[in-house]
């Protein structure tokens, strides 16, 4: 603990609430903001779902794996931006202490599950392109299933270790988070006790569930580019890479986001710099994954097409 602290060798439980520092200025405009925004999640991820149910052309791996990337999208936002739209309101942006570890417990398991489910899309990829002949065999249900679950445990155990090490730690002084909601950095940043073996499981886990994740989605998709240019005609090399096309838009933006939130300089970055790539990697990348993925594919606008058209039908 550290001397300079008078509370830090008191029970952190004694930490009843968080004031949330992001709010300081344009809370009308940034209600307004995450609310299009968390509408816009919920009907693009939900819409999805909905025809990955319906529609048996979409009963395949890729869309399997797609419904689980929706799934993980809505749990994100619906994690911080109920709040944020609360505190919005509120004069004083506050969290309670268990509100805080709870929200940074299913925010961390999120973005652990996203990162494994990234990389078995991209091998998913890498199977359909490279190895078709073997892909009803390679991906079977059982095998997805396996991998999909895989991907949620994985997550959920990183981010156990991140909640039950936050938890051990001690605040002292005004409470206060630099941050619109509660998430590692801004917790550490905040904590007057010995913060070394959070940051190091955060770099560990930086390695493991961030890093690991995008070689192997590089190395995938690093074989699936040299097979495309080994396409002898261009309509198949041209089909290929549209199915491929919108998952390493979206393995992009993820993982370059995600980089900036944990992986940032001893010195940090400012408040305003500190909301804006949170609210990127957790709040504005689940709505745009869905549009990524069915802006250019033809089979999700076939499925809602069936689906408008018999919604219609008298």
């Amino acid at each position: 603990t550290d001397p300079a602290c008078p509370m830090a060798g008191m029970n952190q439980t004694q930490v009843t609430e968080f004031a949330l520092l992001g709010f300081s200025h344009g809370r009308p405009f940034l209600f307004a903001l995450f609310l299009a925004i968390y509408l816009a999640t919920l009907l693009g991820n939900s819409a999805i779902l909905f025809l990955v149910t319906l529609d048996p052309h979409l009963h395949s791996p890729m869309y399997f794996f797609l419904s689980h990337l929706s799934c993980i999208d809505l749990c994100y936002s619906s994690v911080t931006v109920p709040k944020i739209l609360a505190n919005a309101l509120r004069p004083q942006a506050t969290i309670s202490y268990r509100g805080c570890l709870a929200q940074m417990f299913f925010l961390m398991w999120c973005a652990g599950a996203e990162c494994a489910l990234l990389a078995v899309m991209a091998y998913d990829r890498y199977v359909a392109v490279c190895q078709p002949l073997h892909y009803a065999q390679a991906m079977s249900r059982g095998t997805c299933a396996m991998a999909a679950a895989g991907c949620w445990l994985w997550g959920l155990l990183d981010s156990a270790v991140h909640t039950l090490l936050a938890a051990r730690l001690s605040f002292c002084g005004a409470t206060q988070l630099q941050h619109i909601f509660c998430d590692v950095p801004p917790l550490l940043g905040a904590a007057c006790s010995n913060t070394r073996p959070n940051e190091l499981a955060l770099h560990v886990s930086s390695i493991f569930v961030g890093l690991s994740p995008f070689l192997l989605v590089v190395i995938s998709y690093l074989c699936i580019l040299a097979t495309i240019l080994g396409m002898p005609l261009a309509t198949s090399r041209r089909k290929a890479f549209s199915t491929c096309s919108a998952h390493l838009l979206v393995v992009t933006l993820y993982f370059v986001a995600a980089n900036l939130n944990y992986n940032r300089p001893s010195s940090g970055y400012s408040l305003v710099a500190d909301t804006l790539v949170s609210a990127l990697y957790c709040i504005v990348i689940p709505m745009l994954n869905p549009l990524i993925y069915s802006l250019r594919n033809q089979e999700v606008w076939g499925a809602l097409r069936k689906v408008v058209r018999v919604s219609g039908t008298p």
